[in-house]
Order: C-alpha cells, then sequence, then structure tokens
C-alpha cells in the first residue's frame, strides 16, 4: 500500500467517477483502474462498486478513505512543517457554527499573521458538516457546543471519528434579539415572553437530527420558527419580524453593530463550547494562537 494509491482512491471517492478523477490525477483511466484493483486485492478489500451508474463506495470503502485521508492529512501536515518551511504557505482552516466570537478570533489570529506567509479558510457551516471537516482535516478545529442533551450523541459521534472536545467555556443561555424587540428592556425573558414571536433557527439541512441543531432546546414544540441558513438573514429576520434565536450571550459589536441585546433566559441550562480537534494529532502554531483568542472572550460570559 503506498501514498499515491490512497491519493487515487480519495480522488475516486471525491470525483465519483473513475474518468474524472484520472483527469484529476493526470493518468490514464486503465492505468487508475489498475492501482485501485491492485490496492483491493492487497487489503482484501472492496472499495468501491462499478456500474453503468458510475462509481459507488461500500460501507467498508467508507471506513478505509476515513483512515486514508487522515494518513494522508497527516503526511501533508508533516510536508508542510518540515519540507516546505522555507517556501510556500502554512496553512491554517477553522469550521464552526454561527458564532461572531470565533469569526472576531479568527480576525484577530489573522491580523496577527498577516497574509504573506499563511494560506487561511473559516467555514460557517452546519454542525455535521464542522465534524466531518475536522475528520478528514479539511479543518484542523471545529467550534460548537455541548449541552445535556446532544453531548451524549455527539460524544459517541466523536469517538466513531477519531475526534476529541475540548471545552473552552460555560455559557448561560440568552434570547438574542435586536434592541428594539418589545422584550429588550426586560432584565430576564422566559419562553411564555418569547411564545408570540418566531424562533429563529439555522438550517442542517440533511442531517437534522435534534442532537446537530446550533441551538439549545431545539426538540421544544415552539409556536413559531423560522430557519435559516446564514448570520445575515438571521440578523435581518431579527429586525424585521421581531424573531430571536437562543445563545451564548457573547456579543461582538465590531462585526455585529450595537443594535442586538442578549437577554437572560430563565433556565438553569448552559451551553458548554469549545472545539473538536483529531485524536493524537498535534496541534499547529496557528491552531494555538486562535485558541488563545478564543479564550479571550472567556470574560465576555456574562
Amino acid at each position: 500500500m503506498t501514498l499515491q494509491q490512497l491519493r487515487y482512491a480519495i480522488a475516486i471517492a471525491d470525483n465519483h467517477s473513475m474518468n474524472k478523477a484520472a483527469g484529476e490525477l493526470f493518468i490514464s483511466q486503465p492505468s487508475l483502474s489498475g492501482a485501485i484493483k491492485e490496492l483491493e486485492e492487497e487489503i482484501n478489500l472492496t472499495i468501491f462498486t462499478r456500474s453503468n451508474r458510475g462509481i459507488k463506495t461500500t460501507v467498508e470503502g467508507e471506513e478505509f478513505l476515513g483512515y486514508a485521508r487522515q494518513i494522508i492529512g497527516n503526511y501533508e501536515l508533516l510536508e508542510d512543517r518540515f519540507v516546505n518551511k522555507a517556501s510556500g504557505k502554512k496553512k491554517f482552516a477553522v469550521s464552526m457554527q454561527h458564532y461572531t466570537f470565533a469569526v472576531q478570533a479568527f480576525i484577530q489570529m489573522v491580523k496577527h499573521f498577516g497574509m504573506n506567509e499563511y494560506e487561511f479558510a473559516v467555514r460557517e457551516t452546519k454542525t455535521y458538516e464542522i465534524i466531518q471537516d475536522v475528520k478528514h482535516l479539511k479543518s484542523e478545529l471545529g467550534i460548537l457546543y455541548l449541552n445535556d442533551f446532544n453531548e451524549k450523541a455527539l460524544t459517541k459521534i466523536f469517538h466513531e471519528n477519531e475526534l476529541e472536545f475540548v471545552e473552552l467555556m460555560n455559557c448561560r443561555i440568552y434570547a438574542y434579539i435586536w434592541k428594539k424587540h418589545p422584550l429588550a428592556g426586560k432584565k430576564s425573558v422566559s419562553f411564555t415572553d418569547l411564545m408570540e414571536y418566531p424562533c429563529l433557527s439555522f438550517e442542517q439541512g440533511n442531517n437534522n437530527a435534534f442532537y446537530f441543531a446550533e441551538e439549545v432546546f431545539s426538540t421544544l414544540d415552539y409556536k413559531q420558527i423560522i430557519k435559516a441558513n446564514d448570520r445575515a438573514t438571521v440578523l435581518n429576520l431579527m429586525v424585521g419580524l421581531n424573531g430571536y434565536t437562543l445563545c451564548s450571550g457573547i456579543i461582538c459589536e465590531d462585526l455585529n453593530g450595537d443594535d442586538y441585546t442578549a437577554v437572560p433566559l430563565e433556565n438553569k441550562d448552559t451551553m458548554r463550547i469549545g472545539y473538536i480537534k483529531r485524536k493524537n494529532v498535534m496541534l499547529s502554531e496557528l491552531a494555538k494562537i486562535y485558541i488563545k483568542e478564543l479564550e479571550k472572550f472567556k470574560d465576555s460570559v456574562l
């Protein structure tokens, strides 16, 4: 088994096509097919099934590719750290739920290093995709939360995918609303207070199990609920419809402006915000600096 064979298998899985993968890899289709056949024979495993409809990855193949992506990802990290350190850009990517403070920490890290020697990527995305990004080393870190409801399910998923969760802060739950919202002046709000206003939730796509929800109390039967895909739309809905979302209470006026406020929810539940990373993979210096920027928001927890 070689690194080249692993790269070939990953390219086929990513393209869902032997021909497309061959074109991407600049080799002939017969050569690629032969290399994969040799790999499957060596490991005594069928990675792909072939039919008139194209290439499909088997269940065992998905597991194999998970390990293959980890090996290739670790090799690239090793190569970047020790082979390409004198030339080329160092890379850092993070995937996150829709947290403004996580974006603000990213901005501060980029300002610290500048863009001349580094290549950065930040992805605000769905919970499932955060997990997949870190699993496949597309992102070094994933920012999300655990609470009493989702912890058991997500911890099991982390374990199955060779991931670990590191807690950064434990936050009360707040209703995040427009400053001109009828409830903005209250010292605290209850679910009864919020009942007449639309709850705003981030869409989770096909992987919409309750434990993937970005908002706590996802199983409640809300009278009104609106799902959106991005943070800007949620903010617009807060203003246009007096909507609200449930959050950590950490406000970044530098990015969102001063038109919004967080009102404590009359509930004892908390959300534990942290990051996930691959087990047994050392953090890069960029990741360590980013985590330090995140930790600065501990003092902002209301």
